[in-house]
């Protein structure tokens, strides 16, 4: 007998740093932090209310001209990193695509005036395959990708979780793949300043929903915003999901460090 669907939650996770549970980044990455990142991935499938029947993952790591869907019945990988060993580039997790689910997610931006394309050819990028070969790693659930739209706009993106809430009660599993904090070119110098962000972040999200959204919108004016993230693409996910969210209020599932820098990851609907 089948199982009857329940309403999903929409997730925000970090996606750590290229290929990090798979190559040693000891010289960057404490052992610790590495293994209670991957707990926390491994982990989430034990959090749902269901097993997913599908995921769409929106990873900061695609941004196009409007919200694209991949449509490849069997996406390749996208090894969209460099300066690593060669096991990184052997890294596999085949989940299939699934064409079906991509027309329904440009059929429900479109539905709410928000033009989407698609694209047959683009493979999972490291957003994806990295963290959910830890929380799939059967690669046994079909995905669907889907970017953010060029210019980054935050209120724009909470439109477009909105616009894909209704697929949270078909047993879908939406996951925005990002960092809470991504300052690369500062790391060490602006890594005291996640503390600041990851704080207020922490607070914006389990606050009243639309409060939250409001906050979101604004993310640029809280504590260390750009300290945090110069440009913004690793917290626009965030802003899908909590879009995505509705009245549900967000929950702090992991709070942590990666590389000396706090990061977290908000279940809405948990």
């Amino acid at each position: 007998m089948q199982s009857p669907i329940v309403r999903m939650p929409s997730v925000y996770l970090p996606h750590g740093g290229g290929p990090w549970p798979f190559v040693d980044l000891a010289h960057f990455v404490d052992r610790h932090e590495c293994k209670a990142l991957a707990d926390y991935l491994a982990a989430i499938p034990e959090q749902l209310p269901m097993r997913p029947r599908a995921l769409v993952v929106v990873s900061a790591h695609w941004e196009a001209p409007v919200p694209t869907v991949m449509t490849s019945p069997h996406p390749p990988i996208l090894y969209d990193y460099y300066g690593f060993p060669p096991e990184a580039y052997r890294v596999t997790w085949p989940a299939p695509g699934q064409p079906e689910l991509a027309a329904r997610v440009r059929a429900l931006l479109e539905a709410e005036g928000i033009s989407a394309a698609e694209d047959l050819r683009r493979g999972y990028d490291h957003g994806t395959f990295v963290p959910l070969k830890l929380t799939f790693p059967e690669a046994d659930v079909p995905t669907v990708q889907l970017s953010l739209q060029e210019g980054l706009d935050p209120a724009r993106h909470v439109a477009i979780g909105r616009a894909l809430a209704p697929l949270r009660a078909e047993g879908i599993l939406l996951v925005g793949s990002g960092m809470s904090f991504h300052n690369l070119r500062e790391y060490k110098a602006a890594r005291a300043q996640s503390f600041v962000f990851d704080e207020w972040l922490q607070r914006v999200v389990a606050q009243d929903p639309h409060d939250r959204d409001a906050d979101l919108v604004r993310w640029s004016a809280a504590p260390a915003a750009r300290r945090a993230h110069p440009r913004e693409e690793h917290l626009l996910p965030l802003m899908v999901m909590a879009g995505a969210a509705g009245s549900d209020r967000g929950r702090v599932m992991y709070s942590g460090t990666f590389g000396g820098a706090r990061i977290c990851a908000v279940h809405f609907g948990a």
